[in-house]
């Protein structure tokens, strides 16, 4: 990722070059457009195949497919998913070109959203966002960079959330519920559960195991 092909080389090839993007152009233009895609709550994934030109993932599309997102869909399984699609496009879209039956359509400029390359520190949870946003960013950022807080100083990688209405009434990183039926999170709006977490250096762990061993309490900060 990071660098655009000159026209020099993009002329080389007969048909142009091609390329494989994981979204539906032109939404999701970029180096992380799975991720992205989960973090912005969208329903419907996709692939698109299209030939490169000199500007970020805005060429021409030949095929597109519309892959579902799954309520509990990963940047991992996602990408797993779509795998297959953009083998199977990318095939079908070198042999139509071979028969002269497929023609490009210009990406609609006005719909154009950009999945910039993830970085570690974006994986750093603000407990002042919505439950709704920090539960799909646990799931966009898996399995990198994995959404994270701090505790004791210490980094705690949250696998899997879940979402728990509740009033907003909470301050946002307060341990609301540490008990055996689980470990509850106060957020901007709402209540966050964590399911599954892992202290560094540490294994994985059930998130009311974690809160026994660790000797979490009840109005404690993250």
């Amino acid at each position: 990722y990071g660098r655009i092909l000159p026209k020099s080389v993009l002329d080389l090839a007969p048909y142009g070059c091609l390329n494989v993007h994981y979204s539906l152009l032109p939404k999701h233009r970029g180096a992380a457009p799975v991720a992205w895609t989960i973090i912005s709550g969208d329903e419907q994934a996709g692939v698109t195949t299209m030939r490169l030109v000199e500007k970020m993932d805005a060429g021409p599309i030949y095929l597109q497919e519309a892959v579902p997102v799954g309520p509990q869909e990963t940047t991992a399984s996602l990408q797993a998913k779509l795998a297959p699609v953009g083998a199977r496009l990318m095939m079908e879209t070198i042999r139509k070109l071979k028969e002269g039956s497929l023609q490009a359509a210009a990406q609609d400029e006005k719909g154009a959203t950009l999945a910039p390359m993830l970085k570690k520190e974006d994986g750093m949870i603000d407990w002042r966002q919505s439950a709704v946003q920090i539960e799909r960013q646990v799931r966009g950022f898996t399995p990198w960079p994995s959404a994270y807080t701090r505790r004791a100083g210490k980094l705690l990688k949250i696998h899997r959330a879940r979402i728990i209405a509740a009033p907003d009434t909470m301050n946002p990183g307060e341990v609301v519920r540490a008990d055996t039926e689980g470990f509850w999170i106060a957020t901007g709006s709402g209540v966050l559960s964590l399911e599954e977490v892992q202290l560094e250096g540490k294994r994985r762990l059930a998130g009311v195991d974690f809160i026994s061993g660790a000797r979490v309490v009840k109005g404690e900060r993250l």
